[in-house]
């Protein structure tokens, strides 16, 4: 049995204990992927009866895919006229929809919100922006289809975990002139390439240590930018030149996630170009903690969440 570390909380320590850390290269990629494809299923219906989940196509064409496959989740009774997009995580090389299944399914329930899950292009296959572009136009097909699915556009927010939520602020900074958004909920996001991270001037030696690491963090953003980072500062938020304008923000992030630094960081920008945010720090967290569901600041970090979402999306 390895050594408790004092700094994670006592509830997730079973987390950090179980789940190996990370460590993605090139050569460790393709397995990691084969294992989530492994898992990637829609439960059978009836384990979910009032929301329903369906597998569908949208269009996109232009710099995003010719079509782009999502999953969309509704409630069967109770909806509500707001809507959510949703960002699956996995550093931008891994990752499906169907891995967040059971949240998403959690989360239409308690919220009565529509909710559309994407499956963008990954790198290194499709460099950025290419997965951004894929939210984007699955972004417009929400909007365009409002009528159909009894949602009001002034009631359309993003939401991402990891990469899924360094894409949700990209997006978000992307509509900020075309499709304004209601809400954006910033789940630990992946926002700041490592040389321009906070962790690179001055290394925090307690956060990168569990699930998520400075190796895998390295290696996804080598693969996922192909050309400089200055390239592409408009659409990766972190590094953004203007974050005036942009929509009530819920940023959620653990003491000792690799991201933390930059995740505040963030939300000082925001505020200080006068932007609405709710920003939580759950202390002795790591990243992914909310994967334990069970944990004390697990469930307290949902019910936060989903006070958020009521109160924006009504």
């Amino acid at each position: 049995m390895a050594t408790v570390d004092k700094n994670v909380d006592p509830a997730l320590w079973p987390l950090a204990e179980s789940f190996p850390s990370i460590d993605l290269s090139a050569e460790t990629l393709p397995g990691f992927r084969a294992a989530l494809a492994a898992m990637a299923a829609i439960p059978e219906a009836s384990s979910h009866p009032d929301v329903s989940i369906d597998e569908l196509t949208v269009p996109g064409g232009g710099k995003a895919a010719q079509t782009v496959r999502c999953l969309l989740y509704r409630p069967t009774r109770r909806a509500s006229p707001a809507a959510l997009l949703h960002i699956h995580g996995g550093g931008y090389v891994m990752g499906t929809p169907e891995m967040d299944i059971v949240r998403n399914i959690d989360l239409v329930r308690a919220t009565g919100c529509t909710i559309l899950s994407v499956d963008y292009r990954l790198a290194p296959e499709h460099p950025h922006p290419a997965g951004l572009e894929d939210c984007h136009a699955s972004l417009v097909w929400l909007t365009a289809q409002t009528e159909k699915l009894r949602v009001q556009t002034e009631r359309i927010g993003v939401i991402g975990e990891s990469a899924g939520g360094g894409l949700a602020a990209g997006l978000a900074l992307l509509a900020r002139d075309r499709l304004p958004l209601a809400c954006q909920v910033l789940i630990y996001p992946m926002l700041v390439p490592p040389a321009h991270s906070a962790d690179a001037a001055e290394p925090d030696p307690r956060i990168g240590r569990y699930i998520w690491t400075r190796t895998s963090n390295n290696y996804c953003w080598t693969a996922n930018l192909t050309d400089t980072a200055s390239e592409h500062r408009a659409t990766i938020a972190g590094l953004a030149p203007n974050v005036g304008g942009l929509p009530p923000t819920f940023l959620a992030v653990g003491e000792l996630d690799l991201f933390v630094h930059d995740n505040l960081a963030y939300v000082r920008r925001l505020l200080a170009a006068g932007c609405s945010v709710e920003a939580h720090l759950y202390p002795g967290a790591f990243h992914g903690f909310d994967r334990m569901l069970e944990a004390p600041v697990s469930m307290r970090y949902a019910r936060d969440l989903v006070d958020f979402i009521l109160r924006h999306l009504g």
